[in-house]
């Protein structure tokens, strides 16, 4: 049997943060009671016309630019037709053949198209403790049908469940910070389906593929993936052939059900909207969502890499995180906003490598964070503002503190802020240099007090020396610099 490979693909739903719905002027909201932001249009009364939001067109614009998409000169609205309890239409408006958005890509993941389109009611299902006059029941809550959403339809591009949850992750992240979604997967702002299926490894044909739907959070859809993989790996490898159609993950059993045979677009009879006019972007309001556009994460995680020369794994880290971002930016300007002060000698700071900047607040500082308990929120109001870990981060490349004091210095900072010299000069943690006869004589008494480990030295073994740079690091709590301490060592044993 050959090896079986992943083929992925992703449907993500983001509801639009606009002040009204899709095609009504009902207010959108979230955990208002039941419905109450409710109108003859969002409720399909006869004769009602829809008239399209503006604002989410131009949202959608953002969206589509974002993803490098081709916006279409001219695209319409089509009727999706299905009969289910939160569609009081029998059908969805939603774009079907010429979409706003066209083919795009975000990373290495192409995207198919990105639509506009309402969302259907909440359908709220009553369990045994609220029976209605014997029977279970479904209750509808039609606050949210109407709600705008973009709908971003990748190709089968993925090859694996955490390759899926990354991207997503990716994904979330620029569009939130385009500013047209908060993208809240608990409050159904971002939904997520993953259509899965299995092809032996090599082969272009693609398999039949089940879909997993609406999973809301990104460790619940990489887990669904994985299970429904081993399901059909199972399937395939037991000879049998796997069935189309839409599953549910139950996250807390791990368990895949089936809830129906997946449709295909001809189930829909989709055909044009009749009482909307085709959406044709102006080229005002392209040139306004061109401009409008932030550095997005990909292109931020680009910049790090090549402009700043960070390690591709913590330029992703810090692309996919606004609020560590600015912080890490904010540090590293304050290195060399100092730096470059006429007299030098009175800065506090000194020019210092990216990357060394990069690993004070990404190593550092969120595992000093993390030791007190505080969390990401304290980079938006911090109690070590970015000038102050510079400063700290320069007296350790200066050498005017070892880099185990420049912890200490950080623990204090967190715990109760503070000026980083004032705090070394308190604690007494200004470092030992080798000059002031001090460090020597502690490396002499180290040496004279583990005669062996100065004799394997002498004899080339080099891994001996730890043994007396640990006792003068003891002895020095600290405070002498490692290097140094390595060089006086060898110097003592006529090395």
């Amino acid at each position: 049997m050959p090896e079986l490979e992943a083929v992925i693909g992703l449907e993500i739903h983001v509801q639009l943060a606009t002040r009204t719905k899709m095609f009504c002027g009902c207010a959108l909201s979230f955990g208002d009671e039941p419905n109450v932001h409710t109108c003859p249009i969002c409720l399909a009364h006869p004769g009602v016309l829809p008239v399209p939001n503006e604002e989410a067109v131009r949202f959608a614009l953002k969206i589509g630019m974002a993803l490098g998409c081709e916006i279409a000169p001219r695209s319409i609205f089509h009727r999706k037709n299905y009969f289910y309890p939160d569609n009081p239409k029998a059908y969805q408006i939603s774009q079907y053949d010429i979409p706003i958005c066209g083919a795009g890509k975000l990373g290495e993941i192409r995207i198919t198209r990105a639509h506009l389109e309402e969302d259907a009611a909440k359908t709220i299902h009553v369990g045994e403790s609220g029976r209605i006059h014997g029977s279970a029941a479904s209750l509808v809550d039609f606050n949210r049908g109407g709600t705008p959403l973009v709908e971003i339809v990748t190709e089968p591009d993925l090859r694996g469940a955490a390759e899926a949850a990354e991207w997503a992750r990716l994904l979330r992240e620029t569009v939130r910070q385009l500013g047209v979604s908060d993208v809240n997967m608990e409050e159904g702002s971002l939904r997520v389906d993953a259509n899965v299926s299995v092809r032996p490894a090599g082969t272009e044909e693609l398999g039949t593929k089940t879909e997993l739907k609406n999973m809301n959070s990104f460790r619940f859809l990489q887990r669904g993936i994985e299970a429904e993989l081993e399901r059909q790996r199972e399937i395939v490898g037991a000879g049998g052939t796997v069935e189309q159609e839409t599953l549910h993950f139950d996250p807390a059993s791990g368990d895949l059900t089936s809830l129906r045979s997946k449709e295909e677009a001809h189930d829909y009879r989709y055909f044009p909207e009749p009482d909307l006019v085709a959406i044709a972007p102006t080229e005002a309001m392209l040139a306004a969502a061109r401009e409008s556009l932030p550095e997005l994460p990909a292109e931020r995680q680009a910049r790090y890499e090549t402009e700043l020369r960070l390690d591709p794994e913590q330029a992703k880290r810090f692309a996919g995180d606004p609020a560590l971002s600015e912080y890490f930016e904010a540090t590293f300007a304050a290195t060399r906003a100092d730096s470059e002060t006429e007299d030098d000698s009175q800065s506090d700071t000194a020019a210092i490598e990216p990357r060394v900047v990069a690993n004070w607040v990404s190593g550092d500082l969120i595992a000093t964070l993390r030791a007190a308990d505080k969390t990401d929120e304290d980079f938006r109001d911090p109690t070590v503002p970015p000038a102050a870990l510079a400063a700290l981060a320069a007296q350790v490349a200066t050498k005017a503190i070892s880099h185990g004091s420049g912890r200490k210095v950080l623990t204090i900072l967190v715990e109760e802020g503070g000026d980083p010299k004032a705090i070394v000069e308190r604690e007494g943690l200004a470092q030992m240099g080798g000059d002031d006869g001090e460090l020597a004589a502690i490396v002499a008494a180290a040496i004279e007090g583990d005669p062996a480990a100065a004799e394997q030295i002498r004899s080339g073994n080099g891994k001996a020396i730890g043994a007396i740079v640990g006792a003068v690091m003891r002895e020095t709590k600290g405070r002498a610099d490692g290097g140094e301490v390595n060089r006086l060592i060898r110097q003592q044993l006529g090395l």
